[in-house]
This record gives structure tokens, sequence and C-alpha cells, in this order.
């Protein structure tokens, strides 16, 4: 996206919204109006949108915001005509799609993008079903609205019925120009967090139970790092919206009591995490990324950058429900509505208090935690882990390595990364003792009392069609400097020659990503799914996204069976486009010099 002045010229003011997304529907039917069939047109260009009395610039497809639904069954084949009105390149990612590596949309990876003025024929076969979305992967055109959804019916039964359905799409919007976001967060790393621990709050906080103790508030100094930087970008600049619709401007989804209301999470924000649950409503969850997995009910889930989940719930009452997309550093959230009726409204919870960074989020996981007063090592409960935890205070943090002039030294221990992994002015942090997290409840819902969702939860609902065990394992180490916003896998960034990652054609091999930062990194491998690797009996949730929790690690089982080349990155749009993104290259290729 250009930095320079944004021609607008036959724009129309966007309070246009496709009919799925619009206030008061009673969900997606048979005569809704979606793009679908064999042969389908979007057209890319510019658009103003407004939210919240505001308006300003958006890329949009086909004039709205989000794009049109894009409805297809499985076993058909689509060409889809994207014509190009902007004066800049665009593209279209078909995230989670099977497809050839030519058709994945990556410009300088699998194609050249679509040049200003010009059309260009996506065409492959459907060879799944669920629920994924689609957006651009030409600069940071994604955070003004070049994203939509997509819903594949599966061919033969739906395993799980229900009666009515609504796409639900989360998204940050911010009337700064990206390339301002860009700009500030490289200047200063914490300038959008408003949420930053002060020394006149510590001293007024009489709570033990909300402070975080001296010593370990010095450790956090020495580190020049902050335990409220959760996320790069908030809700000073966000405005966080559901189907793209403001808080304010309630978004609704009908239903009839007693139904089974199927609800199409989709998170196409380009920096946050959310928190979902709906107050008084138990939500089950069928799918994950797409593929089917053993009903599992829970009150609450996150769902980060990418991610997609569906869930359904059965609302028994004549009442309406407050659905609520919390972000993940409490620093806003989006707000929608499921009622009988339009204009039905309930109860919209207050923020929760912001959560902190712990000793697990520094990479501390493996240590003995209870040995060095920071209570249970073993348990997912941060507040027991030294915010506030009154034990805490006693500890002996220079006994840890952590004491005068140990502490750098001690989270930048080149010793931890093999020397394949290039510890340079873009690393500031080796995570001393990583630990998988997948199994933990994500930072701020650790001591709910309702159910919260974890990966550990996931279980698909038939095999992965690929039961070999892997033949060899790859660490990719997630690396930057929060301080600097510089962001790499193994401490080389992709416009600084990193070495692609190869994999040889239909092999099986463990990818462990092993997180060196203290922040969230929901990474995507395009082309293929993955079994992600929990330990569980119930067998491993299949994926194209996992969420990599701050200083612990993630590991997953990759058939690669795609040949072609493919983006490999954080989606986490700025943490990408600082250089958090690598090509995966599977060979060989077919006969024919393309994917089979």
């Amino acid at each position: 996206m250009k930095s320079g002045a944004l021609g607008l010229a036959g724009a129309g003011l966007s309070g246009l919204f496709p009919a799925w997304a619009r206030s008061g529907t009673p969900g997606l039917r048979p005569d809704s109006p979606t793009l679908t069939g064999e042969d389908i047109r979007l057209s890319v260009g510019h658009s103003l949108f407004e939210v919240g009395g505001r308006s300003g610039h958006a890329i949009t497809m086909n004039g709205v915001l989000p794009a049109p639904l894009i409805r297809l069954r499985e076993g058909q084949d689509v060409r889809i005509h994207v014509e190009n009105t902007l004066d800049e390149d665009t593209s279209i990612h078909w995230h989670g799609l099977i497809l050839p590596f030519h058709m994945d949309g990556v410009p300088g990876i699998s194609f050249p993008g679509i040049l200003p003025k010009q059309t260009f024929t996506y065409e492959f076969p459907i060879k799944q079903f669920g629920t994924y979305w689609y957006h651009s992967h030409s600069g940071l055109q994604e955070q003004v609205g070049h994203y939509g959804p997509l819903v594949i019916d599966p061919a033969g039964a739906e395993p799980a019925p229900y009666d009515r359905e609504h796409v639900v799409v989360l998204s940050d919007w911010t009337f700064m120009h990206p390339h301002q976001v860009m700009a500030k967060v490289k200047n200063e790393g914490g300038y959008f967090n408003r949420q930053k621990q002060t020394l006149a709050g510590l001293l007024r906080d009489n709570d033990p139970e909300e402070r975080m103790p001296l010593s370990e508030r010095i450790m956090w100094g020495r580190m020049r790092m902050d335990p409220t930087d959760i996320s790069d970008v908030t809700g000073s600049t966000y405005t966080y919206l559901i189907n793209g619709h403001g808080p304010g401007e309630n978004w609704t989804g009908l239903f009839r009591p007693g139904e089974r209301v199927r609800l199409r999470f989709i998170n196409a924000s380009a920096m946050t995490i959310f928190n979902i649950r709906i107050p008084g409503l138990p939500m089950t969850i069928v799918q994950a990324d797409g593929t089917h997995v053993r009903p599992v009910e829970t009150d609450e889930f996150q769902i980060s950058v990418a991610e997609t989940y569906d869930a359904i719930v059965t609302p028994t009452e004549d009442r309406a429900y407050t659905l609520v997309a919390e972000s993940i550093d409490r620093s806003g959230m989006g707000r929608a509505t499921l009622a009988p009726r339009l204009g039905m409204t309930a109860p919209v919870p207050p923020l929760r208090p912001r959560p902190t960074l712990g000793m697990k989020d520094m990479g501390m996981g493996g240590m003995d935690h209870g040995a060095m007063g920071h209570g249970n090592a073993g348990a997912t409960n941060h507040a027991a882990m030294g915010h506030g935890a009154p034990a805490s205070a006693g500890a002996d943090h220079a006994a840890m390595g952590h004491g005068s002039g140990g502490m750098d030294h001690d989270m930048r221990d080149e010793s931890l990364v093999p020397p394949t992994v290039k510890v340079g002015v873009g690393v500031d942090m080796i995570a001393p003792m990583p630990v998988d997290r997948t199994g933990d409840r994500p930072l701020g819902l650790e001591n709910e009392p309702h159910r919260v969702l974890t990966y550990h939860d996931l279980a698909p609902l038939t095999p992965f069609h690929d039961k070999r065990p892997p033949t060899r394992s790859v660490d990719i180490h997630l690396t930057g400097n929060m301080e600097r916003f510089m962001w790499s896998f193994d401490g080389r960034k992709l416009n600084e020659g990193a070495e692609p990652i190869r994999f040889a054609r239909n092999e099986r091999v463990r990818v462990n990503l092993i997180n060196n930062s203290m922040m969230n990194h929901p990474i995507h491998i395009h082309g293929h799914f993955f079994e992600l690797v929990t330990g569980m009996p119930h067998g491993h949730p299949v994926k194209h996204t996992v969420n990599v929790m701050p200083g612990g690690k993630a590991s997953f089982d990759l058939t690669a069976d795609a040949p072609g080349d493919w983006a490999f990155h954080c989606h986490l749009l700025y943490h990408m486009h600082a250089g958090m993104m690598n090509v995966v290259k599977v060979r060989p290729m077919d006969d024919k010099g393309g994917a089979a």
C-alpha cells in the first residue's frame, strides 16, 4: 500500500456491507446473495469506510468491507477473476486452501502479483470443506479492509448439523495509515501501549493479587521490557470490528429460540488476538481451521490471528445475548448481539483487568519456580508465578542469574541456540527454558472460573491421513527485538537472504517452533495442514495456523505433500512485514514443473 496521497476518485462512502454482514441478518440461507458457482468475479478498489462517526480510506473487494462471502462446494472447480483497479499491485491469498502453489497468491513467491489495471484469474479444484478466508498478501493492504470470508460445504453429510448459521469476521481498524503505524512501532516498540505500569501505579496498588513484586519489576527493568507489552498495536488506535461494525453499531444476528446456530468465527485482523465469549450461552466447538473436531463445549476460547473456529450455540430463551470479542491486552473489544429480534440488546460486560506477562512468558517455564519463590511451577497460574503471590517478593533473582549484570547475559545466552541462529541486534532474548505451552490457558484467562478452551481440548473427528512417524526434526526459532520492532526466524529476515526451509516431497517431518520472545506469534504455513502435537491420547488436531505462546514451544508433524514454493510466516501483519517470514520449498516438482 503506497504511503503517499490516496486517490479516492469514484469511491463511494461505505457503510456498504455485503448482505451476510448486515445487522439483523437472519443468517446464511440458500437464497442469500453470495458469490458462488464455477466463475466468480472480484474487483479490488478504493472505498471510504465509516465507523464510529468517522470515515477513512479502505481497500475493498466489490466495494464492500468485509469482502463478499464466497461459498463453494467440495469437489467443484472454480475460476476467480480478480480485477485490480488500484494504482498499485495487489493479490489475493486463499488462506488455508489446498491448491497448486502458483495459485496461492503470494507476490514474489508463488506469482508476480496483480499489476495495476490488470486482471488475474485464479483457477483451482476445491479439495476440502470448512470455514476459511481470503486476503491480500501485498504490502499492508490487509490492514485497510482487503479480506473476506470463504465457506466450503462438504460433498457428503455434515457431521455437526445446525438450523441456522452466521459468519462472524473479526478485524481491527485504524484511521492511521498502516505505514504510519509501522513507523511508530519501529521508532518505539511500545508506542501504542497505553497501559504501562508506572512507579506511581505500583505504589498506589495495595492489592497483593494485582501488585507485581518489586524484585520482579527490577528484573523487567533490566531487560528493558514491560510486562504489559502484550500487543504491539492496541485499542489506543484500533476499533475492533465484527462483520465490519464497531462496538457501538452492535451487529445483530437473529435466531429462533431452540435453534442450533452455527457461528463461523474468522480472525481476519492484522494484529489482534481475541478472547471470545457469549455470557450465558455455552459454545460447542465443532471445527478448527476448517477441519472437524470432536465436539467440545466451552465458555470462552482464544482465537489468534488467521485462525478460524466454528461453534454451535443453542439459545433456548427469548432474549438477547452479547457476543464479546475482547482483545488479548484488554484495551478494547468487539461487540455483537445474538437475538430473536432486531433492536434487542443484552448487558455488555466491562473490560476485564489488564493481564501482565510472567515467568513462563520469559521462557522460564522449565525452571523450578516453586524453589525460586514463585509458587507452583506446574500450574499455568500467573498470579501464583509472581504476579501477586507474596512469597515472590522474597525470590532471590540474583541467585537465578537475574541479579546485577546477570539478566542481559542469561536472557541472551547464545549457547542455548544452534549456530544456525544469527544472534545479532535483531535478537534481544533467548528463552532460557522454553516449554510446550499448547495446554496452557491463554494469558489473562488462567484464573477464570468458567471453562476455557486450549489446544489440548481439540481432537480430530477422523484420524489424519498420514500415520507415518516423522523421519526427522527441524527447529525454527522465533526471534526478535521488541524495542526495535525487528522480527525474524532464526535471527534472519526474508529480505536479508534467509536460507529457505527445504522439505523433500512427501517426507514426514516434525517442526519445533521455539518462541524466543515475549510476544504471541500465530505461525501459518501455506499449502499444507499439519498435526499439532499435543501429546493427548485422543489425537492431534489438524490445523494450518498455530499460536505459539510467549517463551514457549509448539511442535507439529507435517507431510510435505505439496510441491512448490510456499510462504511460511507469522500472521501478525507488521511482524511479517518486519521480516518474520520465510519460504518453504518442497521438491521435486511434478513432471510438468508444477504442483501435482
